[in-house]
This record gives C-alpha cells, sequence and structure tokens, in this order.
C-alpha cells in the first residue's frame, strides 16, 4: 500500500526548529501494529495518522515505541498539513482524539490549539529520576507527567540526564518536564522521556497543558510566552482558560513524500 507522508517542523517559523513531526493521511484505519511500525520507521518523536470524517478528523499519535493519549506539535502538525497543503476548506478544525475533541482555529499563519488542563500537583520525586539528574529541583509537582520547578533559566539550560538511570523507571505515556522562569519570557522548559528512542523532546505541545496553568496561577497572568530551550528552541503563546489551555504557534513544511507498507 503506498500512502504520502508530510515531515513538518512545529512549533517553528523556521526549517530545522521546532519539533518534526510526520503526517500521514489515511482513508481507513490500518491495523496498529502497521501504524506503530510506520512510526518507528519514521524515527521522529510522533508521527500523527488521520482519518477525514467529514464534520471531525480522526486522529491518533505513535511515538516509535507507543500510542499517545495527547501531542500537541504533531497535531499542530496536522493541522498546518490539512491547511497549507490538503486545502481543507476551514479555519476551525476539529479533531477526534483519545483526549476528547481538540478544536485548532487557524489565524493568518498562527495556529490555535484548544487543549485540556492538567494543573499539577505537588508529589514526591521517585529515587529513580532524582538519581539520574545533576541537579536537583527546588518543588516537585506531577499530573502525566512530573513537572519539577528550578530557581533559573540558567539551571535548566545545564541539567543533564544520566539517561542508564533514567531509563530503568517507566512513565508510560507521561515524562519529566524541568522548568523555570524565563529571562527574556514567562517561563522556561525542557522535556525528557524514559526508555524513549529519543530522551529530549524538542517541543512539547502536551506539556503545556500542565505548564500553563502552573505558571498562570504563580505569576498570576493568563497570558503567557513561553520557550522549550532545547538545541532546536520551540516558541508558545500560551493562554490560561480554566480548564482548558490555548497553545499557539506556527508550523513549516519540511518534505513531502510517499512510504509504502509492502
Amino acid at each position: 500500500m503506498k500512502l504520502k507522508l508530510y515531515q513538518i517542523d512545529a512549533f517553528t517559523d523556521k526549517i530545522f526548529g521546532g519539533n518534526p513531526a510526520c503526517v500521514v493521511p489515511l482513508t481507513d484505519w490500518l491495523p496498529d501494529d502497521i501504524l506503530l511500525k510506520i512510526a518507528k520507521e519514521n524515527a521522529v518523536a510522533e508521527t500523527a495518522f488521520f482519518v477525514n470524517k467529514g464534520d471531525k478528523i480522526h486522529l491518533r499519535w505513535f511515538t516509535p515505541e507507543i500510542e499517545m493519549d495527547l501531542c500537541g506539535h504533531a497535531t499542530l502538525a496536522t493541522a498546518h498539513c490539512l491547511n497549507s497543503i490538503l486545502n481543507y476548506p476551514n479555519d476551525k478544525i476539529i479533531f477526534e482524539t483519545l483526549s476528547g475533541d481538540l478544536t485548532v482555529l487557524i489565524e493568518n499563519d498562527l495556529y490555535y490549539l484548544d487543549f485540556p488542563s492538567r494543573m499539577p500537583i505537588a508529589s514526591e520525586l521517585p529515587e529513580i529520576i532524582k538519581k539520574s539528574l545533576n541537579i536537583q529541583p527546588k518543588e516537585v509537582y506531577k499530573s502525566r507527567d512530573y513537572l519539577l520547578v528550578y530557581n533559573t533559566e540558567q539551571e535548566i539550560k545545564n541539567i543533564k540526564v544520566d539517561s542508564q538511570t533514567f531509563d530503568k523507571i517507566n512513565l508510560n505515556p507521561g515524562g519529566v518536564i524541568v522548568t523555570a522562569k524565563g529571562e527574556n519570557c514567562d517561563f522556561v522548559s525542557r522535556f525528557f522521556t524514559p526508555q524513549a528512542s529519543i530522551l529530549e523532546d524538542p517541543v512539547t505541545g502536551s506539556a503545556h497543558c500542565s505548564l500553563i496553568p502552573f505558571w498562570s496561577s504563580r505569576l498570576e497572568k493568563n497570558e503567557l510566552n513561553a520557550i522549550q530551550i532545547s538545541d532546536r528552541i520551540g516558541k508558545l503563546q500560551c493562554k490560561n482558560r480554566k480548564d482548558r489551555v490555548i497553545i499557539s504557534g506556527k508550523a513549516k513544511t519540511y518534505s513531502i513524500g510517499n512510504l509504502w507498507t509492502e
């Protein structure tokens, strides 16, 4: 079977920036093992598969290891693919997903993702994660992901993770967010996933489902600018809306091609 394949850099306005995702349109769902094999072959953090059902787009996300419950950058990449390549007729896209219906609004070249809010609560850090970090956090919280709060942006930049130790814990489908107030934005973050082929995710939209309500409460403001300070850098404009968050960003198409499943 021959399928189209689009690779898109999300949360960036430049090629080789942000977070790359592959997008594969389908007419009908293939077996899950085939979807996982495609994601593994693509070797990026997430591959998004979608089926256009008319009023909604059924969307699923796969890492090279598992199916995810929520992925921001691959949702943005899919919206960009539909809007800029596949001539989707509306500036509002409703995705049917494992995390419920997710709406993306398109204005000019910005994509506004309406995602669930996941306020983290105070927690204890597992010893394995603690041992894997070269700098210890001052506060620990948890929702889907562990959220570790540090004193400065420089500390976030200096964090190193011992992957051999880190990979002894399984947080599927979660990971570890490290965050601090930003020097030139409201907050910065990085994101790490144990037992994954890609240790550090360049830009993690789903992590901001927790980062936005957390920093909105702490900074007492509902509109925030965020930077994920991985090597590729991701910029996100964020709004806190009680039980929802709005995450917006740009995207650039990197490549268009084909894949074969046999």
